[in-house]
């Protein structure tokens, strides 16, 4: 069972990536061009390529908007406006399609937003099917989709399933109605609940529920009533989200006044009983903020050292080129990260022109690419093997990474990891700061070329 050291995590709480990409996002630049993305899928897209696709499609719309939202998403009832957004949607596929080999297997489709079943199952099947009528969608291939069980109906459910979706991700954030109010997200657990039942009689093969702390009005009692109903449901898989406040990049959420949010250690609190009742629960803990049934692939995944982390979090997938369709979404193949445009002016008017929606992007460096497999190395594996980075990338790692292991001393001294001559491994407590340590080896951080704003690491 995982247990929380609350001075540990104080000492080591401060601002860093997530590392879902190196370079982080902020890094990319739009001095990356379309050309140069173009080059590079070309490049990736020959004989000797064998990595299946991982395809992200982003539907923006929500009907309303939740106060601690951190996504890209539009508010509407505009139906008119979605249909519209769909069209060029295809319109992407199409245009990709000209320059990718469609005939590469689709290991990996997620749906994520906004909220994708703001669709109606009509549009639903529609999107679905032209999808599937344009790529070579493996007969296992995992598909989720994000759910918001506020506007959902059981046809929506169907049309998912029906369509070939296997997987569901629900958010639930908090049962407790008073903080639900506060958040804007009115969600009553009876809904949730008949929703979940849909989707088990339905045979989804698998289903996620997101929880939040560090919302307010919530205390260590009350989230730990959320925290055991959410047990008794038994999900396959558990998001627990930290919520960060940056009301000076989400402007919706100066609509949550900062004294209502717990106190530092109060959060810590909730963080840690949270943590020990999912452990005690039967979920083992895969990393940062992930839970899982022993028996989920996660689970499997990471005890194979299979497991693999990109824009939309750990995943089982690895080796897999990622193509993002839709606005802002984030592609990954090859030696490039690239992401669409922003507002859905500008990406109509790439798509018009017969261009890729790109709005910048960035071209890893050697450096970059080496720095990149040994984070993920750290993130995943909780471990570090030096002779396979030394043998992958002919250098001497020890001394390639020197300034990395001089900063990871006093994380040697605190027991968050043990080092010698064959490997870096992470303790079981110091997997609750994996971000810090992968941070020691981040280039940007170690050349002070990173001011970015990030979110706490715990």
């Amino acid at each position: 069972m995982i247990t929380l050291d609350k001075e540990l995590i104080k000492k080591y709480d401060k601002p860093g990536p997530r590392y879902t990409s190196y370079p982080t996002a902020p890094h990319f630049t739009e001095k990356f061009t379309h050309g140069m993305y173009i080059d590079e899928i070309v490049r990736t897209n020959n004989p000797d390529n064998k990595n299946a696709l991982s395809l992200y499609f982003h539907i923006p719309f929500c009907d309303t908007l939740c106060y601690f939202c951190g996504c890209n998403t539009f508010i509407t009832n505009n139906s008119d406006r979605v249909s519209k957004y769909l069209e060029y949607v295809k319109e992407e596929i199409d245009l990709l399609s000209t320059y990718i080999d469609v005939e590469r297997p689709v290991a990996q489709i997620h749906w994520g937003g906004g909220t994708p079943t703001h669709l109606t199952p009509e549009q639903i099947r529609d999107l679905k099917s032209y999808i599937n009528e344009s790529f070579n969608v493996s007969e296992n291939a995992e598909q989720s989709c994000e759910i918001d069980p506020r506007e959902l109906t059981k046809e929506h459910l169907t049309a998912l399933r029906e369509s070939g979706f296997n997987r569901v991700s629900l958010g639930v954030q908090d049962f407790n109605p008073v903080v639900q109010k506060a958040v804007n997200r009115v969600q009553p657990e009876e809904i949730t609940r008949k929703v979940i039942d849909w989707v088990r009689e339905l045979k989804f093969e698998s289903l996620n529920l997101d929880l939040i702390y560090g919302l307010p009005f919530q205390t260590v009692d009350e989230f730990e009533k959320t925290v055991q109903k959410i047990i008794g449901i038994s999900p396959n898989r558990i998001a627990l989200f930290n919520f960060a406040y940056v009301p000076w990049m989400k402007s919706h959420m100066k609509m949550i006044k900062e004294e209502t949010l717990p106190g530092a250690e109060e959060k810590l609190d909730i963080l840690k009983m949270a943590i020990e009742k999912l452990t005690d629960g039967g979920y083992e803990f895969i990393g940062m903020d992930h839970f899982a049934k022993p028996e989920d692939d996660l689970s499997k995944a990471l005890k194979s050292k299979k497991l693999y982390r990109n824009f939309q979090g750990y995943s089982t997938h690895s080796g897999t080129d990622l193509y993002a369709f839709g606005i802002t979404g984030i592609s990954q193949h090859g030696n490039v990260y690239s992401q669409n445009f922003k507002t859905e002016k500008e990406y109509y008017e790439a798509i018009d022109r017969g261009y890729l929606p790109i709005s910048k992007g960035y071209l890893l460096s050697d450096d970059d690419i080496l720095r990149r497999t040994v984070i993920m190395k750290i993130m995943c594996d909780f471990e570090l093997n030096f002779a396979s980075i030394d043998e992958c990338f002919n250098i001497n790692s020890k001394e390639y990474f020197s300034a990395a292991l001089k900063k990871l001393q006093p994380m040697l001294e605190d027991n968050l990891l043990t080092l010698d001559e064959e490997k870096l491994i992470i303790s079981e407590k110091g997997r609750m700061v994996i971000r810090n340590i992968a941070m020691c080896f981040d280039g940007y951080i170690e050349r002070n070329e990173d001011n970015n704003k990030y979110s706490k690491t715990v």
